[in-house]
């Protein structure tokens, strides 16, 4: 059940209304790249934050998707650099989310601890970007919600980073380690929601003693999961594209489910993956109807983003107007749809955010 799943205003799904709202979200669909187009500020290049707790940073951002957008920071492992878990940049920003990948202070000396507050820290230099004047997410940042990610040791500061700040909305461990001999399980007694990928055959944090470690520590009322990849080693998961895509599906499915709070993707994290040597979860999906605070029925576009068309649910409603505008304020379609007719063409609008109106209530959706 989604624990930290709290909605403005309450979003339920259940039955038709689910299936309609989520028939165009499919394993298909989740693609590197995804929908957006994607830039980035680098730190000494851009006017970024420089962060004291680390060293070197990459932000990736959406050109084209609906702000505010909701971020993750990603850190190296023992020894390693930004270079190796930049893929993952990119990926995330494709799908509507910021990004930051850097690089540590003291690639061999920082130990998780400090890899935790490195990942802090980033957090902070997005955050920052949201009141920059010249920064292109100025106003743009979600600056409540942030996961964090590490691959290795910076695994290991990803589970710590949760433990010191409970405002975080997600973790991915990237076959994470922890000191066995300098760690309390009081460290990783925390209530965000974690994925952990390992790999089967890594001699450096092998799946058991460490990765399913990770899994088993965590309280069983935080959402978890356990994935271990068939025949891969320590950087198992060091890129969306590993286990044949699988990586990608899941860290991308796990990030809408609990820092986008979009309940269609957790279907598929309760699927057990092909490319799997061990599979565990205690996550489960609950789908209830779709209704407002005061019985009104929710008018929410699907599927977000899209190309082709968006419908509206309009279930116990008669007919309703709506105008649709591009971020310029001007109007760009309007029409009447009811609960018969309640799919409205965008194929002929030029890609890009728009806000769909009807009554009072204001909608953001994707064209792309």
């Amino acid at each position: 059940m989604f624990k930290h799943i709290f909605f403005p205003i309450f979003l339920f799904l259940v039955g038709n209304n689910y299936h309609a709202q989520c028939e165009d979200i499919t394993l298909a669909s989740i693609t590197n790249p995804g929908p957006y187009s994607v830039s980035t500020l680098i730190e000494g290049i851009d006017e970024i934050r420089n962060g004291p707790d680390y060293d070197g940073a990459t932000i990736y951002y959406p050109n084209n998707g609906v702000p505010p957008y909701s971020g993750i920071a990603i850190v190296p492992g023992y020894c390693g650099v930004e270079l190796d878990i930049q893929d993952w940049g990119p990926f995330y920003a494709s799908h509507g989310i910021i990004a930051i990948t850097l690089g540590t202070n003291d690639p061999c000396a920082d130990w998780p601890a400090s890899r935790a507050l490195a990942l802090l820290d980033a957090i902070e230099t997005v955050k920052s970007e949201n009141t920059r004047d010249a920064s292109p997410l100025n106003g743009k940042v979600n600056v409540n919600s942030f996961a964090v990610s590490g691959w290795s040791m910076g695994g290991g500061g990803a589970q710590l980073a949760a433990s010191l700040d409970p405002s975080l909305k997600a973790i991915i461990g990237l076959c994470p380690w922890l000191d066995l001999n300098g760690f309390e399980n009081t460290d990783l007694i925390h209530d965000v929601p974690v994925l952990i990928f390992t790999g089967q055959n890594d001699d450096i944090a092998n799946s058991a003693e460490y990765g399913y470690m990770h899994y088993q520590t965590t309280p069983a009322s935080t959402e978890k999961l356990f994935f271990e990849m068939s025949n891969s080693g320590h950087d198992a998961a060091n890129s969306p594209d590993m286990s044949s895509g699988e990586a990608g599906i899941y860290a991308i499915s796990w990030l809408k489910t609990y820092l986008l709070q979009d309940p269609c993707y957790c279907g598929f994290l309760l699927e057990n993956p092909l490319n799997a040597s061990a599979y565990e979860t205690n996550i489960e999906c609950e789908l209830l109807e779709l209704t407002g605070s005061d019985n009104e029925e929710l008018m929410l576009p699907y599927p977000n983003p899209s190309n082709e068309y968006i419908f509206i649910s309009v279930e116990g409603l008669a007919e309703v107007a709506y105008k649709i505008y591009d971020m310029a304020g001007k109007c760009a379609k309007s029409g009447f749809v009811s609960q018969q007719r309640n799919k409205i063409p965008i194929d002929d609008l030029v890609n890009g955010p728009y806000v769909l109106k009807t009554g009072n209530q204001d909608y953001q959706f994707v064209k792309y």
